[in-house]
């Protein structure tokens, strides 16, 4: 696509009320370009310990690097956003994952390599606030579609991330992390796009849209800081379990089942295609039946299932797996959603705060899990964590936030 081409589609005014599928392909595509690159770190990292002599703990303590830089810069990022409207901040996050993609290139020691991991954090700090604002600019008054739209292009990045190293870095070594920098550069031409239609008709999208919806009731303040605290701990249930899976679920049914390697990841494959299914599903199931609902449904929903996973066959694990992801991945989008619609006038601040705390759950959680997995074994982690969306029963606390109809 040319340039001209995205400028085309991308600046031409359409009325606020209207969906603008153009920039919500674009974000969505540019979520997938920046999550692909974020996910390139741990898929090297048995390259970085050979080449760099590094133990586990070292290892590690890289991850905790980048997840702790990407977990607390982007609340703050979201705040300065919400008084300060930044649009060039959207490509901006690009160079800094550039910089750190070409900083972990040529590493060669490990003071370098953590300096490259927080490069990436950054730009994942910058990136998704600002990015999470601009699908709801687009979403016309269907914000749970947009933020479906948006959200899915990341899964999608994280899922080909490893595939990509795999193809590429492990044959052709280290430094052809260069390659993937230079393939964002076509992520920064989109985001700049984006960010000219930012500036000239997003932020008035956002004003209109906030006139056109006001929310029916006022919610007490302490009402809103308790519903704010129970979607955290949804969000904490969630990746809690989420990171039981993507990280652990080969090790479980090698150890259990003596499967091979290649059907092990078989399964997880097919577990993250449920998980982008899920996610694309929903924020539209969340416009049309009340996110409350959907919120509820997608974390307590899961409990049967995985309450069954620990004690199914081979040929049952795939189907409860499938259907795990499915119904979970569905949470996130009717979570941020419902938030931006709990603060109104902060999608910064909530779109940073909820994407962060997620990167932190799923950096502690692997952390935590591989612990208790290797002091107690990883089909008692199963046992554990199936009991974990029973934590979703609070999602019945949550206060009923209606939208009143248009005029």
């Amino acid at each position: 696509m040319s340039q001209q081409a995205i400028r085309a589609g991308l600046l031409s005014p359409r009325p606020a009320a209207t969906t603008a599928f153009g920039v919500l392909i674009a974000i969505s595509y540019t979520h997938f370009s920046n999550d692909l690159l974020q996910s390139l770190l741990p898929a090297i990292y048995p390259n970085l310990k050979l080449a760099l002599g590094l133990t586990f703990a070292q290892i590690g303590f890289v991850t905790l690097a980048y997840q702790i830089t990407a977990s607390l810069l982007q609340p703050a990022v979201g705040l300065f956003s919400d008084k300060r409207p930044t649009p060039s901040a959207l490509p901006l996050g690009t160079l800094f994952a550039m910089g750190g993609l070409c900083v972990l290139a040529v590493a060669h020691n490990y003071g370098i390599l953590v300096g490259g991991a927080c490069l990436l954090g950054v730009s994942s700090a910058i990136f998704h606030p600002e990015a999470s604002r601009v699908a709801r600019m687009a979403s016309g008054g269907q914000p749970g579609l947009a933020q479906s739209l948006f959200q899915v292009g990341g899964n999608f990045g994280s899922a080909l991330g490893p595939l990509a190293a795999a193809l590429i870095v492990v044959r052709f070594g280290q430094t052809s992390l260069v390659f993937f920098a230079m393939f964002s550069l076509f992520a920064f031409a989109v985001l700049w796009f984006i960010a000219q239609w930012y500036r000239a008709e997003g932020l008035t999208r956002l004003k209109a849209a906030a006139k056109r919806h006001p929310l029916d009731i006022t919610i007490p303040h302490r009402q809103v800081v308790t519903a704010i605290v129970i979607l955290l701990v949804l969000i904490f249930s969630k990746y809690f379990y989420l990171v039981s899976i993507t990280n652990y679920l080969t090790f479980y049914l090698i150890e259990k089942f003596g499967v091979s390697v290649q059907t092990s990841q078989l399964h997880l494959f097919m577990f993250v295609g449920a998980v982008a299914v899920g996610t694309i599903a929903g924020g539209p199931l969340g416009d049309r039946f009340g996110r409350k609902y959907i919120i509820w449904f997608s974390i307590l929903g899961t409990l049967p299932f995985t309450l069954l996973l620990p004690h199914a066959n081979l040929f049952w694990s795939g189907p409860l797996t499938i259907v795990i992801g499915l119904i979970l991945a569905s949470a996130f989008p009717a979570i941020v959603v419902y938030a931006q619609e709990l603060v109104p006038g902060k999608i910064g601040t909530v779109s940073g705060m909820f994407f962060g705390f997620a990167f932190g759950i799923a950096g502690l959680g692997a952390a935590v899990l591989g612990l208790l997995a290797d002091h107690a074994g990883i089909e008692f982690v199963y046992g554990v964590c199936a009991f974990l969306p029973a934590i979703g029963l609070l999602a019945g606390f949550l206060p009923q936030i209606e939208r009143a109809p248009a005029r």
